[in-house]
């Protein structure tokens, strides 16, 4: 399976360990994972036209199973991201610091939402989405 990591987009890449913790755990659970910044334009060494980055992009998102937002920071490129999905019958799963303000739009377009405190937290977090069963958590 196969999930879009839409996140806050930084020239300066602030967020790469984040972007990579995530992608980590997603692959963790079992998903082959693609994120703009870090496959596509690899942390800033390629920059497409405008056009481009959303003909990319949506191309990137209809090519998946799954699109998991991560609400740390918003940013319009989010809304975008998670609307397309949603009108390409794509399942979006919000992941969000606990205390994050979801607007009530991405919260109408979300399968799930989960809160965490730390990247650790997010195992748990997927379990509560049901990206992750508790069995693979702790297998027997």
């Amino acid at each position: 399976m196969k999930a879009y990591l839409s996140i806050k987009y930084h020239l300066d890449n602030r967020n790469r360990k984040a972007i990579e913790s995530i992608s980590q755990i997603l692959t963790t659970c079992g998903f082959e994972t693609i994120c703009m910044q870090r496959d596509i334009e690899h942390w800033g060494a390629v920059t497409l036209a405008p056009h481009e980055l959303m003909t990319t992009t949506f191309d990137a998102i209809r090519s998946c199973h799954i699109l998991v937002v991560d609400l740390t920071e918003k940013g319009v490129g989010l809304g975008i991201e998670a609307g397309y999905a949603y009108a390409h019958s794509i399942p979006v799963f919000t992941i969000a610091p606990e205390g994050a303000d979801i607007s009530a739009t991405l919260q109408g377009l979300s399968s799930a939402i989960a809160f965490y405190r730390t990247t650790e937290d997010l195992y748990g977090c997927f379990v509560e989405l049901g990206l992750l069963s508790q069995e693979d958590l702790h297998p027997a």
